[in-house]
């Protein structure tokens, strides 16, 4: 007999950015100049600080082994410190904090701590597609809370039906929102985790680009809402706000309850996060910031391009002060994927259609800003010239 894949991998749908990354390549064999805006990966450096950190702390022996499964007390306790700093938020670093090989794999594990098979979990569309696969790993069933722009892509949490709640485990909620660019408020935590005490819910926040932002306004942590310290995790990266993709480095902060099982999850699991990289991200939370509010002004500066050439097209943007996304409604008669194949055959241009995240995001698509300036002159002044 031939060899099968388990049940919980045939359940997955096809991973959106992998399929991206085909089609892409398949339109650069035909010799297509073709710019990228497909995948979230920032195209600057790490600030050169954060690098130096790295090197001398890989260049001390110490550093070599087994580093603690749940992280350094040192950098649980700078994460502690940021919070309190950037929130006004008290963390006991011991019990509330937790080091993350990214903050996907965080993510993707946490359901495996408080999900059982059969258990129902409430996920947002459209959305990451991480929080639907670890629920199926997990043995979970997914509830999809469509993301709506009469609602400001927020969740209409009145509308999800009672028996949906009572028979759910977890709500996840992200903002800022990828792929919208939404935002929440902190009024908007503080309903969520009513309903969520009332329904005995778990509720699990990604946050991961709660720092790239030219608003000057943080974005709101859910942990500043007096319940979550009873209910609720936040998910944290450095991925985003310090251009470290590939280094693989973040943290959950929240319910010491919800903390410790994940703890558990990722000791048998996992050996933590390499310590030279916990140095380096200490680095990156502890000093100066320039780095990141000068990013924030570049993404603006981004934004602004792309948005003018998508005007000239004659199409719409959702408005947004956090991500380096557009989330840009397609034109009428057209589906997500067919503006997607138009605008790369076309133009040469990758934009990810936003039906992909999820049937919510049927109509939408999503353009990241992960090239320079020029280059994204170009890419509008290519969209500029379509006739939709």
């Amino acid at each position: 007999m031939p060899i099968e894949f388990a049940e919980r991998l045939k359940a997955l749908p096809p991973y959106l950015f992998k399929e991206l990354d085909r089609i892409r390549d398949e339109v650069k064999a035909k010799g297509v100049d073709v710019i990228d805006l497909g995948v979230g990966d920032p195209d600057r450096p790490t600030p050169p600080h954060i690098i130096q950190a790295l090197n001398e702390a890989a260049a001390d022996s110490k550093n070599h082994q087994y580093p603690v499964y749940s992280g350094m007390n040192s950098f649980l306790t700078v994460v502690a410190n940021w919070y309190k700093r950037r929130y006004g938020v008290d963390l006991d670093p011991k019990t509330e904090v937790c080091s993350l090989i990214g903050s996907k794999e965080g993510l993707a594990q946490f359901p495996l701590a408080f999900v059982n098979p059969g258990d129902l979990v409430l996920a947002p569309e459209p959305a990451y597609p991480v929080y639907r696969s670890g629920t199926i790993f997990a043995g979970g069933t997914v509830h999809f809370t469509p993301l709506l722009e009469k609602n400001g892509f927020l969740p209409d949490l009145k509308a999800i039906p009672k028996d949906i709640l009572t028979k759910a485990k977890i709500i996840w909620v992200n903002y800022p929102n990828n792929p919208t660019g939404a935002s929440a408020s902190l009024d908007f935590y503080q309903e969520l985790l009513a309903l969520a005490k009332e329904y005995d819910l778990i509720v699990a926040s990604d946050a991961a680009y709660s720092e790239v932002t030219w608003s000057g306004r943080p974005h709101p942590s859910i942990l500043q809402a007096p319940l979550a310290k009873e209910r609720a995790i936040e998910f944290h990266s450095l991925s985003k706000t310090y251009n470290m993709t590939g280094w693989r480095v973040g943290w959950a902060a929240g319910s010491a309850t919800l903390i410790k099982g994940l703890g558990l999850v990722k000791s048998n699991v996992d050996s933590g996060v390499f310590q030279a990289v916990q140095f380096a991200a200490m680095a990156a939370l502890e000093g100066s910031q320039d780095s990141v509010e000068a990013m924030g002004r570049l993404y603006q500066t981004r934004r602004e391009t792309v948005v003018q050439g998508l005007k000239a097209a004659g199409l719409t943007v959702f408005p947004t002060e956090y991500t380096f996304y557009v989330w840009v409604k397609v034109p009428s008669g057209l589906k997500s994927a067919d503006f997607a194949s138009k605008v790369l055959n076309e133009a040469g241009v990758v934009v990810t259609p936003g039906n992909g995240f999820g049937p919510s995001g049927e109509g939408w698509a999503r353009i990241a800003l992960v090239q320079e300036v020029p280059r994204l002159k170009e890419a509008a002044e290519r969209l500029a010239k379509l006739k939709f």
